[in-house]
């Protein structure tokens, strides 16, 4: 009878061994991740560069006086906004340039006096035809003289600048008061709305830079909403104070102040690849890849990044379309491990 009851003994402990092995059996770990599709396509190319709002020097205009004389009275400041016609500054001419404005108006009466008296001499056959018209060129000359010396304002004794277009004043090099040479810069209108960014860009980018290429303007100060320009000219020059070549964006609509400094993101073209999101990259050192899932794994798939924004990069690489590529969580997978995809 004892020697019975051992197989079935025996066929219990093993049973009992069997249990415990599942028992102890633990679950294989995962990371939750989030998922895009992975999609092909073309991006654009942007090159960043800084600089400021300046005033075009194409739609600037230096008021200056042809006569000596002193300034006055200034009317406004630099910076100021101007309308069409508006005094800036009042100017007492030199008394000295006065009296050549009228010795030029007597000598225009004495040539007149002149020629009638040529005239008269030849009806009596007592003067030639050469001797009148010599006093009628005489005439000529002194009207001549006359008229570009009223041009210049020289027959004003008090002359006053007025603004030749609606505009900003950008610069008065002289104060109230001050006396000043003929044709000495007074003031410089800037006409309004003909406000550039100009911003340096590296001598060794100048070439991918191209007149008419998009350009995305960020106002660093605030003071203006993100703008839309084009670049209208490309320095062929080293800035002596920056050493980077200027680039001139005009800004398809809004008013800019000038001063204001700006962020410039130049379209330079476009690179293909695939367009995955900032997120889903994992970089170390030189190297970058993206994880896929594949069967339940993240599978890690080395990549080239071609440009790489805070929002999206485009990189190259051989990927599966098939497959989704993981974002949230890209950091904390490993190749081969298993994952859960959570929705996006």
């Amino acid at each position: 009878m004892k020697a019975a009851l051992f197989p079935i003994v025996g066929l219990i402990m093993v049973g009992g061994c069997s249990g415990s092995e599942d028992a102890g059996q633990q679950p294989t770990p995962s990371v939750q991740v989030t998922t895009v599709p992975a999609r092909q396509g073309s991006a654009t190319l942007w090159l960043t560069a800084f600089g400021s709002a300046t005033p075009s020097t194409t739609a600037t205009q230096t008021l200056s006086i042809a006569q000596p004389g002193q300034v006055t009275r200034l009317a406004v400041t630099a910076g100021a906004t101007v309308k069409a016609g508006q005094a800036l500054l009042l100017f007492a001419v030199q008394p000295s340039a006065l009296s050549g404005y009228e010795a030029a108006v007597t000598t225009l009466a004495t040539a007149r006096k002149q020629r009638d008296t040529t005239a008269q001499l030849l009806g009596q056959q007592l003067a030639t035809r050469d001797q009148l018209a010599q006093a009628d060129k005489g005439v000529a000359d002194a009207r001549a003289a006359l008229e570009a010396m009223r041009r210049e304002g020289a027959g004003d004794a008090v002359q006053t600048l007025r603004a030749p277009y609606d505009g900003i004043v950008t610069a008065i090099p002289v104060a109230q008061g001050d006396r000043t040479q003929p044709g000495a810069a007074l003031l410089t209108v800037a006409r309004q709305g003909a406000i550039l960014v100009t911003v340096g860009v590296d001598p060794a980018a100048r070439d991918q830079v191209h007149p008419g290429a998009a350009v995305r303007l960020t106002d660093l100060g605030g003071t203006a909403a993100p703008a839309a320009g084009h670049v209208l000219r490309i320095d062929g020059q080293l800035n002596p104070a920056t050493h980077l070549v200027d680039v001139d964006v005009t800004v398809a609509k809004g008013a800019l102040l000038v001063g204001a400094p700006f962020q410039a993101d130049i379209a330079t073209g476009a690179s293909n690849g695939w367009l995955v999101p900032h997120a889903a990259v994992v970089t170390s050192g030189d190297s970058a890849r993206v994880f896929q899932v594949v069967g339940g794994k993240a599978h890690a798939i080395d990549v080239h990044i071609l440009q790489t924004s805070a929002a999206q990069d485009v990189v190259a690489g051989t990927l599966d379309p098939r497959a989704a590529l993981i974002v949230d969580g890209a950091y904390q997978v490993e190749d081969g491990g298993a994952v859960r995809q959570a929705a996006r």
